[in-house]
């Protein structure tokens, strides 16, 4: 096998993983296949010896495709899904425009025509970082090298998009609202140094996930009372914060942060969890402390 059947081998492999981020990205199978496409020829001029990390070099380069062609779609104000998205698959048109077997999962998730419908209610920057750290686990120090932004910019990105797609309500007044969510937030707080799973219980959505950088994920009521449980030993540490201007709590033993929570709340409970501890990833939050 010579260098270039081996890259093409190395590329192939990543492809339904590059497939299905384009095309959440554009919503569109045939644009998809040619932001892929496009990766491939970039790969192809590269030096692999160069790249320690293949597949995330892929990620970033096809995540940068799609967001130059949402810019380019924005400009020429075009309608960016299929056709064919109700009538999929195979309806007589080429291959790039089949179902392939990452949409046909991802439709089976319900998470198909549906999502990206919601999806393209957002701006481009909006959307990459929302696509990229929500549904494909990248972390904000990458996705904001994508879009040339810093990380904390890159997170309220992604969480002003994942308001939009959870269909939460705008924002009421900042007083007001942030008064109702940190109270939610204290009352996790005391839950969890009291052991008060029930309590615990009552805070969260049925639904709620807990993201922890951006890499483990736990989702459900019960699993996640049960890990704030376990947090009760670093919870006396803890003090409200404001992270990346949401609602959230700083632990920080010996006044040094080592675990910053920050908080998605809608209707007074807890949808969405998202745990920090990277010293990396820490070094890039915006956090002020607030009363208790």
């Amino acid at each position: 096998m010579d260098d270039r059947d081996w890259l093409a081998e190395r590329f192939e492999a990543h492809r339904p993983h590059l497939r299905a981020v384009a095309y959440h990205m554009l919503g569109s199978g045939g644009e998809a296949d040619d932001a892929v496409q496009e990766a491939w020829l970039r790969l192809s001029r590269t030096d692999p010896a160069g790249l320690g990390n293949l597949g995330g070099w892929l990620t970033t380069v096809v995540a940068r495709v799609c967001l130059d062609l949402l810019r380019a779609r924005g400009a020429r104000r075009e309608e960016p899904l299929d056709d064919d998205l109700a009538t999929r698959p195979g309806d007589g048109a080429g291959a790039g425009d089949a179902a392939g077997p990452e949409e046909q999962a991802l439709l089976a998730e319900g998470v198909g025509a549906a999502l990206l419908v919601v999806l393209d209610t957002l701006g481009p920057a909006e959307r990459l970082a929302f696509v990229l750290h929500d549904l494909f686990a990248v972390p904000f120090d990458e996705v904001a090298a994508v879009l040339g932004r810093s990380p904390a910019a890159a997170r309220q990105l992604a969480s002003r998009a994942r308001r939009r797609v959870q269909g939460a309500a705008p924002e009421p007044g900042p007083a007001a609202d942030q008064a109702r969510q940190r109270a939610v937030v204290d009352a996790f707080l005391a839950a969890a140094r009291e052991g008060e799973f029930e309590r615990l219980l009552a805070l969260l959505d049925p639904d709620v996930v807990v993201r922890a950088d951006a890499s483990r994920v736990v989702r459900g009521a019960r699993a996640v009372a049960e890990q704030a449980l376990a947090f009760a030993g670093q919870a006396r540490f803890a003090s409200p914060a404001l992270v990346d201007g949401v609602p959230g709590l700083v632990v920080a033993p010996q006044g040094r942060p080592r675990i910053v929570l920050a908080f998605t709340i809608r209707d007074d409970r807890i949808l969405e969890l998202e745990v920090t501890s990277d010293p990396g990833r820490l070094a890039g939050l915006d956090l002020v402390l607030v009363d208790g």
